[in-house]
C-alpha cells in the first residue's frame, strides 16, 4: 500500500493547520479571480490553489470552496454531491473516501478545519 498515493513528484508540505474556517470563508475561496481555492474533506481544509484542475473552468472547479466528501465517496463531480454528509455511503464509498483524504494529504497542505463541521468521524 505504501506508495500508492505517493506524489510523482515530492511535495514539501507545511505542518497541518487547525484555524477555524467559516463555510463562508470555505466559500469564498473557490479560486475565482485569483484567489485562493480550498476544497474540504470530512471537514479538512486543503488548499489546492496550485491545482489548475481546481480553478474556474477546471474539471474539478465543483468542489472548490466546499465540503466535497460525498462526491469524493461516490466518485461524481455532479454539483447535488458536492455535500459534506458521507456517513450513509456504503463501505466501497466511505473507502474511496478515506483514499481522497491520504491523496489530498500527500499533495495539499491542511490549512484549517470547517467551523462547526458535523461530518468528521
Amino acid at each position: 500500500m505504501s506508495g500508492k498515493f505517493e506524489p510523482k513528484v515530492p511535495v514539501q508540505l507545511n505542518p497541518p493547520k487547525d484555524d477555524p474556517i467559516s463555510v463562508e470563508e470555505l466559500a469564498k475561496a473557490n479560486g475565482a479571480d485569483g484567489e485562493k481555492c480550498y476544497v474540504a474533506i470530512k471537514g479538512i481544509v486543503y488548499d489546492v490553489t496550485g491545482n489548475k484542475a481546481y480553478q474556474p473552468g477546471g474539471s474539478y472547479h465543483v468542489f472548490a470552496g466546499k465540503d466535497a466528501s460525498r462526491a469524493l465517496g461516490k466518485t461524481s463531480t455532479k454539483a447535488e454531491d458536492v455535500r459534506p454528509d458521507w456517513q450513509d455511503l456504503d463501505d466501497k464509498e466511505k473507502s474511496t473516501l478515506n483514499d481522497w483524504i491520504t491523496f489530498f494529504s500527500k499533495r495539499y497542505n491542511v490549512v484549517g478545519r470547517v467551523e462547526g463541521a458535523t461530518n468528521m468521524e
